[in-house]
């Protein structure tokens, strides 16, 4: 198992939906009514027929957004506009976090199947928007979600990241798949969600498992 290199080359890689912020705080389902809604005004059709459609395209295509492109040809910037248009008046500032973050050694990144401004407006909230270098994000990626590997090699290309130094973390155990593959050092913060975690035991690319992000990484650069 991979050990945690914890020095200025390393290079440390987050997700952001319900992993800088914990899933207890039901943003992601907010952002999933919103999905909901998006797809019950663009087919004429009653909530449980829309959530049928937003959960088989997500089971296929990774996200609901690349499903709706390939077989509706949504336009994604009106999508995401849309669906991350979300209260977040439930969300508190994050002092240890925010404390951690700041003390890790290395360089920061944010990687999301979301946009810009959404981690924008979630870091914001966090209090924790200073501590990264950028946002590579879904528009980036060129809409192509993970677990798909190609956005990771782009990713990886345009900031300059080498894969040996870098840690990623995330609450998708299938979106550290794809990161083990090219050598980084994966990190699972450890979900309650069916989807978000490991398929049929299948977990020798999760080289940790961290039960609360903040704690942990509060602890590691004690």
């Amino acid at each position: 198992m991979p050990s945690l290199s914890v020095d200025p080359t390393t290079v440390w890689i987050f997700d952001l939906d319900n992993t800088l912020y914990p899933a207890k705080s039901n943003l992601f389902a907010k952002v999933s009514r919103r999905m909901t809604s998006f797809i019950m005004d663009r087919f004429d059709l009653e909530q449980e027929d829309a959530r049928t459609l937003q959960r088989r395209l997500f089971r296929e295509y990774g996200t609901t957004l690349r499903g709706l492109m390939d077989e509706h040809g949504v336009d994604p910037v009106i999508f995401l506009d849309h669906v991350h248009d979300i209260d977040l008046s439930d969300l508190s500032p994050a002092p240890v976090l925010d404390r951690a973050i700041r003390a890790l050694p290395g360089r920061k990144l944010i990687y999301t199947n979301g946009s810009v401004p959404h981690a924008e407006r979630i870091t914001e909230k966090l209090g924790i928007a200073g501590h990264f270098e950028a946002v590579f994000d879904i528009v980036a990626a060129d809409f192509v979600p993970k677990p798909d590997p190609k956005p990771y090699d782009v990713m990886l290309a345009k900031h300059g990241v080498d894969p040996a130094r870098a840690i990623m973390i995330e609450d998708s155990a299938a979106n550290l798949r794809p990161a083990a593959d090219l050598g980084m050092t994966t990190v699972w913060l450890k979900s309650d969600i069916d989807w978000a975690k490991p398929k049929d035991g299948a977990d020798d690319h999760i080289h940790h498992t961290v039960e609360d992000l903040a704690e942990w990484l509060d602890r590691l650069v004690a």
